[in-house]
């Protein structure tokens, strides 16, 4: 049987709770480069969802330190470094239901799956492993793969075309606005989940649920076929 639906997962704060890790070692990164004392993780919420890079930017903003693009993209390699040896050495948590999901889509006939993250390939392969998400049974597009960033929808087309399915058919699960905008704008169905922001932030996407619990393959089926 050929497949009729794609499933496409974003990674960090979707499958793995990546969030309180990215703050962490991104106020170690503002202090180690920068000299920025008194950073807290809620200096990042503007980069949510948009690349390691905005999401070093903006937590210097929230300290009125404007960072140059060769800034951010050294304090971003600095970050991954520190992200990768930390997920090597402790591990992290898979959000509640996901691994189920994936696991209930790849035994059935009809579903191909994919990921598709703005991590670069060596840092979401050390999280995808530290959570056990089989990923080699799965198409895979990193942020080694793309020139553009969420919200642009590049990312979701090219793991749309690896698919071979048409963008209609295939759901993007997300758990940021700028995901959400990047999965419409590539004409993907989309299920946010509220793990990193409040629903109203979420409100473009065709389902919004508090944990991937709640979501099975009937419901997949039930918003791609309606």
């Amino acid at each position: 049987m050929s497949a009729r639906y794609g499933m496409i997962f974003d990674v960090d704060g979707l499958i793995a709770d990546t969030e309180p890790l990215n703050a962490e070692v991104t106020i170690r990164v503002l202090a180690d480069m920068f000299g920025l004392r008194g950073v807290t993780p809620e200096d990042f919420t503007a980069g949510f969802g948009r690349g390691a890079e905005a999401y070093v930017k903006a937590g210097a903003r929230v300290h009125g330190l404007e960072l140059t693009d060769e800034q951010a993209h050294a304090g971003a390699e600095l970050r991954e470094q520190y992200l990768v040896e930390t997920v090597r050495k402790e591990g992290l948590p898979a959000f509640p239901g996901v691994l189920k999901l994936i696991r209930d889509a790849l035994k059935r006939d009809g579903f191909r799956l994919a990921i598709a993250t703005s991590a670069t390939l060596e840092l979401s392969e050390a999280i995808l492993t530290a959570v056990k998400v089989p990923y080699r049974k799965m198409v895979y597009v990193s942020g080694s793969d793309v020139t553009k960033k969420k919200p642009d929808p590049q990312i979701f087309l090219i793991a749309i075309q690896r698919l071979g399915i048409e963008a209609a058919r295939c759901v993007v699960f997300e758990d940021a606005p700028s995901g959400v905008q990047a999965a419409k704008s590539a004409d993907a169905k989309c299920i946010a989940v509220t793990n990193t922001v409040p629903a109203e932030e979420l409100s473009g996407a065709d389902l919004i649920c508090d944990s991937l619990e709640k979501v099975n393959l009937k419901m997949i089926r039930k918003l791609v076929d309606y």
